[in-house]
């Protein structure tokens, strides 16, 4: 879609441009270099519809419906990995923010009730697994959403996560008139911002296109490994620049992402509890789920 430069609902119209040496430093509480914000997405995939993802391409490359093989691939995830992931975290007393599609909450309700019932802050994202762009009436979609949470969880969520982080160019003024807060489809900083709207601004938090097992494993095809060693050395630089004092000191945000259906089979799970092993024997991280962050950022005074 074409528009004109000074179109205020383009990204860098709503999204001012901060160089990160000129922003403020910032302290977490505790102390703590950076604040680790472990999400994990939960997904009902429409068996009528073209699967999000492919472990497996359809015979002579035809795009087949219905796609059994990849629908029931998530589906495991749905059945099986999540719950490894429930314990992993569980067992480690850390408490992850759930994006979580709208219609899971009737769809999986065993999935989200234990989410839940674990005290897992719920992100909204999107209704199904459709890519915002082709929903018809997205305002409709934005709150059948925060309405399905608000309603399973007892209150509407203040974030979003959109499908595949899309959004169209009125996105974020939908969200912001739905009543949501932050939002994670803006992966430009190490630290919060702000995305104007025609109803006040919304922040972005950094959440990681980088530490996702989406792009990492399964488009990239790295060893499952690698999401480890990337984990631990994003947050090494991370903490020796939020710990200095140089231009880009001050407290970090580091998002990692992951789904039932890639990192909880049992050939990777390991990796996920070697990752919050790792992280919990550390003194300079703190644990937050987004809601938390956005609270400790606003509490700053930064407005950039």
């Amino acid at each position: 879609m074409e528009t004109a430069p000074d179109d205020p609902r383009r990204p860098e119209n709503r999204l001012a441009y901060r160089a990160a040496i000129d922003r403020p430093r910032l302290v977490l509480p505790g102390g703590k270099s950076v604040a680790v914000w472990p999400v994990v997405n939960v997904e009902h995939w429409l068996i009528d519809h073209p699967m999000p993802r492919q472990i497996l391409v359809p015979p002579t490359a035809a795009s087949l419906l219905p796609d059994l093989a990849n629908w029931a691939w998530h589906e495991y995830g749905m059945r099986v990995g999540f719950w490894r992931f429930l314990d992993a975290f569980a067992s480690r007393g850390i408490r992850p923010t759930l994006s979580i599609n709208g219609s899971v909450c009737t769809a999986y309700p065993r999935v989200a009730q234990a989410a839940r019932d674990a005290g897992w802050e719920f992100m909204a994202h999107g209704f199904h697994q459709v890519p915002t762009h082709r929903v018809a009436d997205e305002a409709e979609m934005i709150a059948r959403a925060v309405e399905a949470v608000a309603r399973f969880t007892g209150a509407p969520p203040r974030g979003w996560l959109g499908p595949g982080l899309t959004e169209t160019l009125d996105t974020p003024d939908h969200l912001r008139a739905a009543g949501i807060a932050y939002v994670g489809d803006f992966v430009v900083d190490d630290r919060p911002c702000r995305v104007a709207t025609r109803s006040g601004p919304l922040v972005a938090l950094p959440y990681s296109v980088e530490l996702n097992d989406i792009p990492l494993l399964a488009i990239q095809h790295h060893r499952a490994d690698e999401f480890v060693e990337r984990a631990l050395a994003n947050l090494d630089r991370l903490s020796q620049e939020s710990a200095g004092d140089g231009p880009l000191g001050g407290a970090k945000v580091m998002g990692f992402a992951i789904h039932p259906y890639i990192t909880g089979v049992p050939h990777r799970i390991g990796l996920l509890e070697r990752l919050l092993d790792a992280l919990i024997a550390r003194t300079d991280v703190a644990f937050m789920q987004g809601a938390e962050i956005l609270d400790w950022y606003l509490g700053t005074g930064d407005d950039s």
